[in-house]
């Protein structure tokens, strides 16, 4: 199998586990239940009870959220139902506006062990303006919510939602197998802190295609014990790129295998493609990774690895990191670096970074001013036209 086919073959399943289609007597309309659409009315109990409805009927259903703008709390929908579950959209649910109101909860709207069902349509507004300013000044604030997480869920697709302004982050998965999100847009200005668009972590079978992340953080972020992950035509910018990492939090620590990047364009963003561990022991690994057909439009990092990760210069006692990097490919990358060092592939000082292949590379910096690359202990190939010049290691 070659390495471009590595994360696809799980595709082909995706598509085959949910029935979108439900006849109106197995709607359950969230304002039936109580969801006042006013924006203003507390409808979180509404929206629970049309979910425990809908989650016991014996025949496929829809929770439907008809247009108009829904308060909603911390709400966690709980599974797995009897049958087939659409979680229709098509108005509007925020957040309360005192971010306070979470307390210290780490969760908006979490969907828990569900299965065969799907998220499509709306918009999520988490409102999180008073945390971001709360972040900013230093205060002692709480932890902040994540906007949309799926835990432990399997065949699920999520499609056409819109996030906003979340505290954190956006939307992520932990612990899922078989999950499709495409045209989802998740939107938070370039200066909030810590809001990443997409987040996975110890999920396999995950496709994210056809969408649109600006964030104050990663647009993509990639964590430990992430297998068979497809990303493509996404739109990254602003924000942080995307970014396998930060590895070696623990020493204890799952790989990150099978990751496949593609046809994807990064604009303004401060990093482009990344793999980023902490300097310090870990049996984590990255391995068969392929970022290819990319456009870099003004990106400050284009390509970058660092394993010396260590931003507050403290529990990093080895100052070396043990995740082995292995068999990344970059193919077919070009565009405009806002740096001149547009490739800096810094690997770890115990463990050499092995099978990097360059392919087809074109970066420039300042109206057509040659670009600098910068490598360490970074080992393997390079293919076709390289600019900037390679450094790898043979």
């Amino acid at each position: 199998m070659t390495k471009s086919n590595i994360a696809l073959p799980f595709l082909f399943t995706l598509l085959t586990f949910i029935d979108l289609s439900t006849s109106s007597s197995n709607v359950f309309n969230v304002v039936s239940f109580g969801a006042k659409p006013d924006g203003v009315t507390d409808s979180t109990a509404a929206f629970l009870k049309t979910w425990q409805a809908a989650c016991v009927s014996a025949v496929s259903s829809t929770v439907m959220v008809p247009t108009g703008t829904f308060l909603v709390k911390g709400i966690t929908f709980t599974g797995p139902c009897k049958s087939k579950l659409k979680f229709q959209v098509a108005g509007t649910v925020v957040a309360p506006a005192d971010y306070r109101a979470f307390g210290n909860s780490a969760y908006w709207i979490l969907f828990n062990r569900v299965s065969k069902m799907s998220l499509v349509g709306g918009t999520f507004d988490a409102r999180a303006s008073g945390f971001w300013a709360c972040r900013k000044s230093g205060q002692n604030c709480p932890p902040g919510v994540r906007s949309i997480t799926f835990n432990a869920a399997t065949d699920v697709i999520i499609s056409g939602v819109k996030s906003m302004n979340s505290q954190i982050s956006h939307m992520t998965l932990k612990g899922c197998t078989n999950v499709s999100v495409r045209n989802v847009k998740l939107v938070a200005p370039g200066n909030s802190p810590n809001t990443d668009g997409f987040g996975v972590q110890s999920s396999t079978g995950i496709t994210f295609t056809g969408s649109t992340v600006q964030s104050g953080d990663d647009c993509v972020s990639i964590g430990p014990g992430t297998r068979n992950f497809l990303i493509s035509k996404l739109n990254c910018g602003p924000g942080h790129g995307v970014s396998i990492g930060s590895l070696a939090k623990t020493l204890n620590e799952d790989g990150v295998e099978n990751v496949t990047l593609s046809s994807s364009v990064f604009t303004g963003t401060q990093n482009g493609v990344r793999i980023k561990s902490w300097a310090r022991p870990s049996n984590g690994f990255v391995k068969n990774v392929f970022f290819q057909n990319l456009i870099m439009k003004n990106v400050q990092n284009p390509i970058i690895i660092d394993q010396n990760y260590c931003p507050s210069k403290q529990g990093c006692p080895t100052e070396q990191s043990g995740v082995t990097i292995s068999q990344v490919t970059y193919k077919n990358i070009q565009g405009t670096s806002a740096t001149q060092q547009a490739m800096n592939l810094v690997c770890s000082k115990t463990n050499p970074c092995t099978g990097i292949t360059l392919q087809d590379i074109k970066l420039t910096y300042n109206k057509g001013t040659p670009t600098t690359s910068y490598c360490f202990n970074a080992v393997g190939t390079s293919l076709g036209v390289i600019q900037p010049t390679s450094c790898l290691n043979r």
